[in-house]
């Protein structure tokens, strides 16, 4: 049609019209779509924290599945690519009105039972340091469960309503997940990496185990993160470690980031606290819930030809085994941003595993914050760092959690986080302090001591706590602190201990103990324990190769103690304790042997609020 004749023909009036019935019907529509748009449920937002939307919070309009996930490794060697048991709590509208949201995902080996903690299955401490130890029996299998379709309901009731779609998957080798378990393998690694690789579009996920209808996560945005607490917040480390594209944020909260860490100490067999005798093969039988029909081939091949034959009972040293475990090393290709959480009196997984990962993503330039309390095992960060945090980097919400303090940290007494700039206090400085003579009843420890203070010793005893060993003078222990403090100092960071030790045997426990004294009886272990320390004397040298000790010579031995965040009340001492077995921690060899320290070499290092300054003026 000629467009210019077209246009002669056409009066105005009638151009008129129909340029008004043309605006009428687009502002029809516009009104139509935004009427659509209001009656579609979204998340909400305000100061930065996703809030409860009501449309999600109803549980009886969710939508809740399981599916298996395929993996890219075949752990059971029976020749197919292991499959994981995957559960989805999803709002009903991702369904009825093409919701896509993000998602909140926690894995573990707990979900379908465990063993129990029974000590006849655990390795029987009792023997000399350096000597083979007893054989070791294994629990009865684990009774086998089938939950479907939900293996857990944790994070659900908080982060759905929210605008997440929450998501479990069982650790390979447990319950409804084929494969074996490996306890620090890679398959623990690249299991949850495949189920994030499932929401994103990029990896297969069947209806059942074998065969079964193709699904996908259409629903899913294509970002995740991750969170869990113990084993529970390993896994969100162990699959960052994979680089894994969509994995956001995650937030582990005491994390066990290695297994050697977790069960030596500078060279030293030292047991996690409240579980003497464990070890990473009982562990193994602990989590080992999986496929029946599997259970021998995975126990042949992984508990005992792997996690048996290099664990080391004999030396404790470090090797090829254990550094494969260690989450500390496989830190290049994480893109995660991460918001690590610890109790600095969790003698559990100890506050060293999150502050070292801290410190290394730190320096890698990633977005790293850490929240520090002052209880034990567990306790995340509160819901509101959290859902910041989450919201920030799963919905992309501009909420300044990038500007936030770096640091937040319970300190005694309190219940709300102080803000700091950074762990340790940038304001933290190195002090020397000096143990001087006495310490078989209670020795000195000060900024500067006189030469010639000499050589004192302890014999060992096992049979006493170290609890008991603060409290008394004994034989069994060397004490030296600080006079009372007339203010409060502030300890922030890693103390590191320097000793010059000689042994009558080959081989010795070496425990060290920072403590306040006097000693509260039935106090809060803040109340008394600063932090701790364990070595094996053996390995003064190297980590991965210990030697022997020859009997009356001395050593010189360096390493760290526990980090930790803690003011020392006025009217308080700093109390250095020195002794050789710790009953909660280490073996447990016949009492007797002998050790010597050498204090004119001997020195301990606080990392203290004003440094030396600030000393000073709390002792004078």
């Amino acid at each position: 049609m000629n467009r210019r004749r077209y246009r002669r023909n056409i009066s105005f009036p009638r151009v008129l019209c129909t340029v008004c019935a043309i605006v009428l019907a687009a502002a029809a529509s516009r009104e139509a779509f935004s009427q659509v748009a209001t009656d579609k449920a979204a998340p909400v937002f305000a100061n930065g924290e996703a809030q409860v939307v009501e449309a999600f919070q109803n549980p009886k309009d969710w939508i809740r599945e399981d599916l298996w996930v395929e993996t890219e490794f075949d752990s059971d060697g029976d020749g197919k690519r292991d499959r994981v048991h995957v559960d989805v709590t999803r709002q009903g509208q991702t369904e009825t009105e093409g919701l896509k949201v993000p998602v909140i995902y926690e894995t573990s080996p707990y979900y379908n039972g465990v063993a129990g903690n029974n000590p006849a299955f655990f390795w029987n401490p009792k023997h000399a340091v350096g000597a083979k130890p007893p054989v070791r029996e294994h629990p009865p299998g684990i009774r086998a469960r089938t939950p479907r379709p939900m293996m857990s309901q944790s994070l659900v009731r908080t982060w759905v309503p929210r605008g997440f779609a929450v998501v479990h998957s069982a650790s390979p080798g447990t319950g409804l997940s084929q494969g074996c378990p490996t306890v620090g393998g890679d398959n623990e690694s690249l299991a949850p990496k495949a189920v994030i690789d499932w929401l994103c579009g990029r990896a297969k996920g069947f209806s059942e185990p074998h065969g079964g209808e193709l699904l996908v996560a259409s629903w899913c945005t294509g970002k995740v993160g991750m969170t869990g607490t113990s084993y529970n917040g390993t896994l969100p480390l162990a699959a960052a470690t994979t680089g894994v594209e969509g994995l956001e944020a995650i937030i582990p909260v005491a994390p066990n980031t290695s297994y050697y860490h977790y069960y030596r100490a500078n060279g030293l067999v030292r047991h996690p606290g409240g579980y003497m005798g464990e070890d990473i093969d009982v562990l193994y039988d602990f989590i080992h819930s999986g496929d029946v029909d599997r259970r021998e081939w995975c126990n042949c091949n992984v508990r005992d030809a792997v996690l048996a034959k290099n664990l080391d009972r004999v030396t404790g040293d470090y090797s090829d085994f254990w550094a494969g475990r260690d989450y500390g090393n496989k830190l290049g290709a994480v893109r995660a941003a991460v918001l690590m959480a610890h109790g600095l009196n969790d003698w559990n997984v100890m506050p060293s595993h999150t502050i070292r990962i801290y410190a290394a993503l730190k320096a890698m330039g990633l977005p790293t914050q850490i929240y520090l309390h002052q209880g034990g095992h567990g306790g995340p960060p509160p819901m509101a760092m959290m859902n910041r945090w989450f919201s920030r980097y799963l919905y992309g919400v501009e909420n300044g959690v990038e500007k936030d303090p770096r640091a937040m940290i319970v300190r005694v007494g309190e219940r709300s986080p102080t803000a700091y700039p950074d762990y340790p206090n940038p304001e933290a400085q190195p002090v020397v302090l000096h143990p001087t003579r006495g310490g078989s009843d209670q020795g000195g420890l000060a900024a500067s001591a006189d030469e010639g203070q000499g050589v004192e010793s302890l014999s060992d005893n096992v049979e006493l706590t170290g609890a008991q060993l603060a409290q008394a003078s004994l034989p069994h222990r060397l004490v030296y602190a600080t006079a009372p403090l007339t203010s409060a100092l502030h300890l922030s960071g890693t103390p590191e201990i320097h000793l010059r030790v000689a042994c009558d045997k080959k081989a010795a426990n070496l425990s060290v103990w920072l403590v306040q004294l006097p000693w509260k009886k039935g106090g809060r272990v803040f109340d008394n324990v600063i932090t701790r320390g364990w070595a094996d004397p053996q390995n003064h040298v190297s980590l991965r190769k210990g030697e022997p000790l020859e009997p009356g010579k001395f050593y010189d031995l360096k390493f760290a103690l526990e980090p930790d965040d803690q003011v020392v009340p006025e009217g308080r001492s700093i109390g250095l304790m020195l002794f050789s077995s710790d009953r909660d921690f280490t073996l447990w060899p016949p009492p007797g042997t002998e050790l010597k320290f050498d204090l004119d070499a001997c020195s301990l290092t606080l990392p203290v609020i004003g440094g030396a300054e600030a000393f000073r003026a709390a002792t004078k």
